[in-house]
């Protein structure tokens, strides 16, 4: 019994699209077609942002075939989109097969002509060509046959063939892995550098002609024709070149006895690749090697010194290195660094010195495990992630006093603090509202009789005295963060008045101590700092415009 043939899927792969493409767009275009099942952007899962690709799913795969036909390489937000059949199996997608390359392309040639051209060699089941950040073709492009015989069949005809005025090359296509192995095995031209300036170029091929036949050796050289110390040597071999390297390199040469530098000749992309890459790990090394043990500490006065903080630091275990950081004029940024030799050291000098002032200060400190710049910004983008998928009120919002009663002469603008519903009311027994308290209110204390300060009811602070942070840690801690909240909004709405409630609201719920808090309000450059964090945050997390 033969079984039927299964229908193809009715799902679209679009491509190409900007960030700020949404599927309210896309379904304005696709919907013109037929009935739409869904459409889903693809995104980021800790930024949200997108990532230049969605998917279109239809009820009938007719209706995904015309969409196919009629609406690929149409300009959307004015970039051309990419439209393909989605492959769900991505094996289809990493065999190559049926997968060509071609390069040299013209600037002038996009998704379209190049999708005109090879057409008519089989059916395609992609087709695209590289461009740049700025949209400009870089000059290469790819397309992936339904089979291999219409691909070797586009690279007979194609290949050294004319288009638009440039003769391209067409090949197979070969993955970036396939690519570097084929070309660690076949490469002949060798860079060398720290060349001594009297070596000449006759001199730098007999001494590399003793490992093989060399096409050509060349020292590169300023306009005076001086030596700029580096070359290049190419090989008829590649086990020639490779021989050379592996004697020479590391070897002193000409009469200063420079040490010699031989290595495979590099592209300028893959110099950088390489470099990028060898730096990430030293600073994955690194980061690994100084976890546990390098403090951050800040809150320091700007007179505190490094002898100060060394000698009372050092009391809980051996320092390896101390540096309080500085501007440009050599005045204290009231941060800085201390590493221990062990985590139990470092683990101690926290327990004993964080919210503890330094002697001769009055200011806590703040002492935590130094992290790097990256995971704090890693952490404050899923503390913002989460907000928004568990959204609660957390804006600031004017309270105003009940009616009937008129502000004082002197009374500045009304006072911000969060939604009712995070406010603890007040009890009972507390006076209406309008009543003035005063600033230290006594009462005796329940248990032992002998009077006790009471903060002023958040309900009567029109009019009342500047609070300070030893009034503040009268009241309880989530009225604390209300009271900070309303202090804090009004300087960061100076600075950034159309975000002020989400700053003041990330600021809030990140943890952050009192006195740390307390802090932003007495450094106007620590709080500068902490609102330039939330507005990375921010713009890391914005979801696209319509």
């Amino acid at each position: 019994m033969a079984f039927p043939k299964a229908h193809p899927s009715a799902s679209l792969y679009v491509g190409d699209l900007l960030p700020t493409v949404t599927e309210a767009n896309l379904f304005e275009i696709f919907t013109n077609i037929g009935h739409i099942a869904s459409i889903r952007v693809c995104r980021d899962h800790l930024t949200k942002r997108s990532l230049g690709y969605a998917y279109v799913n239809y009820l009938q795969v007719t209706d995904a075939e015309r969409a196919l036909d009629t609406l690929n390489n149409t300009p959307i937000k004015g970039r051309p989109c990419r439209i393909m059949w989605c492959q769900r199996d991505p094996s289809v997608r990493k065999s190559g097969v049926g997968n060509i390359f071609i390069k040299n392309l013209d600037p002038s040639i996009g998704h379209k002509e190049l999708y005109d051209t090879f057409s008519a060699f089989g059916n395609i089941l992609s087709c695209k060509v590289a461009f740049d950040e700025n949209g400009h073709s870089k000059g290469f492009g790819f397309v992936h046959f339904e089979s291999q015989e219409s691909a070797n069949r586009a690279i007979t005809e194609v290949n050294d063939k004319m288009i638009y005025h440039r003769i391209v090359y067409v090949g197979k296509f070969e993955s970036k892995k396939e690519r570097h192995q084929q070309i660690e095995s076949s490469w002949t031209n060798v860079y060398i550098k720290d060349i001594s300036p009297e070596i000449s170029d006759s001199e730098i091929r007999d001494i590399f002609g003793h490992y093989g036949n060399i096409t050509s050796a060349v020292i590169m050289r300023k306009e005076d024709g001086s030596s700029k110390g580096f070359g290049f040597v190419n090989f008829e071999k590649h086990e020639d070149a490779v021989r050379s390297v592996d004697t020479l390199h590391q070897k002193p040469l000409g009469t200063e006895q420079k040490i010699l530098w031989c290595g495979r000749a590099q592209k300028r992309n893959e110099r950088e690749a390489e470099l990028k890459n060898r730096f990430k790990i030293i600073k994955m090394e690194r980061i690994k090697q100084y976890t546990g043990i390098n403090l951050y500490i800040k809150n320091l006065d700007d007179n505190i010194k490094e002898e100060q903080l060394r000698r009372e630091f050092s009391v809980f275990g051996n320092i390896r290195s101390l540096k309080i950081m500085t501007d440009e004029k050599k005045n204290s940024k009231g941060f800085g660094f201390i590493c221990f030799d062990t985590p139990e050291e470092a683990s101690r000098a926290i327990s004993e010195m964080n919210n503890r002032p330094l002697q001769g200060t009055s200011k806590p400190l703040y002492v935590a495990f130094h992290e790097p710049k990256e995971i704090r910004r890693q952490k404050l983008a899923q503390e913002q992630l989460q907000r928004k998928q568990n959204p609660r009120p957390n804006m600031l919002q004017a309270v105003y006093p009940p009616p009937g009663y008129s502000y004082p002469p002197n009374a500045g603008p009304p006072q911000y603090i969060y939604p009712s519903q995070l406010v603890r009311q007040p009890p009972r027994n507390w006076p209406a509202y309008p009543q003035v308290y005063p600033t230290n209110p006594t009462r005796p204390s329940q248990r032992s009789g002998v009077p006790r300060k009471m903060p002023p009811p958040i309900a009567a602070r029109y009019p009342m005295e500047p609070l300070s942070l030893e009034q503040l840690t009268l009241y309880p801690q989530d009225q604390q963060k209300i009271l900070l909240g309303e202090k804090l909004f009004v300087l960061i709405q100076k600075k950034i008045p159309d975000k002020a409630g989400k700053i003041t609201g990330m600021i809030l719920d990140a943890g952050w101590t009192l006195e740390e808090l307390w802090s932003l309000l007495e450094s106007d450059e620590k709080l500068k700092d902490k609102i330039d964090e939330a507005l990375v945050v921010l713009k890391s997390t914005a979801e696209p415009l319509l």
